[in-house]
């Protein structure tokens, strides 16, 4: 077997896989967050959860299939595990900063929904 395609069938379930468990991490612990800013509307809370699972999937996997090809020659198993590691380094690094880039959006809006709380109580 062609060490290029042995490649793309280690790189893909990988990557796929790590972004399905992110996603499904995120999308698990995320929707007490949402459920908080949106109390008044579970069902919108639940629906934003499902799109941002949905982008969050789309962003990653189809980063992931985007950069399957990359030009390098892999001539030996050595080359082929540096070049694992690369991608799959790169696609680790790409689903931590949107982890954080998640983090930091629920925190917002929390804040936004907390100051707009304490804002009615003083209009109460």
């Amino acid at each position: 077997m062609d060490l290029h395609v042995l490649s793309y069938l280690i790189y893909l379930p990988v990557t796929v896989a790590l972004t399905i468990w992110v996603g499904h991490m995120l999308f698990k612990n995320g929707k007490i967050f949402l459920f908080d800013i949106f109390e008044k509307n579970q069902e919108l809370a639940q629906s934003v959860n499902q799109l941002l699972l949905v982008g969050f999937y789309l962003i990653n996997i189809g980063y992931a299939v985007f950069t399957l090809s990359n030009g390098e020659f892999i001539d030996s198993y050595r080359v082929m595990i540096e070049t694992l590691s690369k991608k799959v380094g790169v696609i680790i690094l790409i689903l931590g900063a949107m982890h954080f880039a998640n983090i930091f959006i629920f925190y917002r809006l929390r804040k936004r929904h907390v100051e707009e709380e304490k804002i009615e109580a003083l209009y109460k």
